[in-house]
């Protein structure tokens, strides 16, 4: 009996170093993170294997694992910028980016898991200041707003492709004026659609003047033709037409031959 402690203490540390060894070596790699292996005694980070994916791994002690978000993530930011006049523009926009996941061991061993605050902000807030000095605080705040985000996201995409992150989209979600230039162009902006409401009005009563005369012209032109076909031998011929029809009618009736004015009968009926 007084034997099986002292047999049984170098297992039991045995059994703890065994796992304190796992315990300093298990990773767990959450769902949407990727692992890049650093080897102390090695080569340092892994740069020619694929990162550790997913789930459970078992490293060496001495080695460690850097873990990296790979999903889509969005970051929102405030930028003060200049307009092509001078005047201070807010723009607030949103971007959104995720490492390029194939790349990541190039990623950690050239710019760091900070690579967020060291390429990604750098870079969108140098494209919005060259961008928005193109345009007039006008052209911002009313037509040009879908062009200044495709050329910011066109810039700095151009710039983040080469550094292992791929940008996805950049939204520009509000552009803010000073107060005193904002109220000018709704100013402006109200008087141009009630100066184009007005030329409609004018254009509009123009085309029904236009509309009025040529209905005019035409029922004078229509007169002027009805007036010069007809003539005495006309009228008299439709006159006979009529006494012929109305001779025929059923109704009692008196015709008196010769008596009308130039020489037509005059009809008289007893209704």
């Amino acid at each position: 009996m007084e034997k099986l402690p002292k047999v049984g203490l170098p297992i039991l540390i045995g059994i703890v170093l065994l796992i304190i060894i796992i315990a300093k070596s298990a990773v767990t790699i959450d769902s949407g993170e990727a692992g890049v292996l650093f080897k102390t005694f090695g080569e340092g980070v892994v740069i020619d294997e694929p990162p550790l994916g997913e789930g459970f791994h078992i490293v060496a002690p001495w080695n460690k694992v850097f873990v990296y978000e790979v999903r889509r993530q969005e970051i929102f930011e405030k930028m003060k910028v200049l307009s092509s006049n001078g005047l201070d523009i807010q723009l607030d926009a949103s971007i959104w980016y995720q490492p390029d996941e194939s790349q990541l061991g190039l990623l950690h061993k050239e710019i760091g898991d900070n690579y967020l605050n060291r390429i990604i902000l750098p870079t969108i807030r140098s494209a919005a200041r060259s961008v928005v000095g193109r345009y007039t605080p006008e052209q911002l705040y009313s037509s040009k707003r879908d062009a200044i985000q495709e050329e910011i996201f066109e810039e700095t995409k151009k710039i983040v492709d080469g550094q292992f992150i791929m940008i996805d989209e950049i939204l520009v979600r509000d552009v803010t004026l000073p107060p005193t230039i904002k109220d000018a162009i709704e100013r402006k902006l109200k008087q141009e659609q009630e100066s184009l409401e007005y030329e409609f009005r004018l254009v509009t009563a123009d085309k029904e003047a236009q509309r009025q005369i040529i209905e005019a012209q035409g029922k004078a032109d229509a007169n002027k033709i009805l007036s010069a076909s007809l003539n005495d031998k006309i009228l008299q011929d439709k006159g006979i037409e009529a006494t012929i029809k109305l001779s025929e009618s059923p109704n009692s009736k008196v015709i008196v031959i010769g008596s009308g004015k130039s020489g037509m009968p005059i009809i008289l009926g007893n209704q």
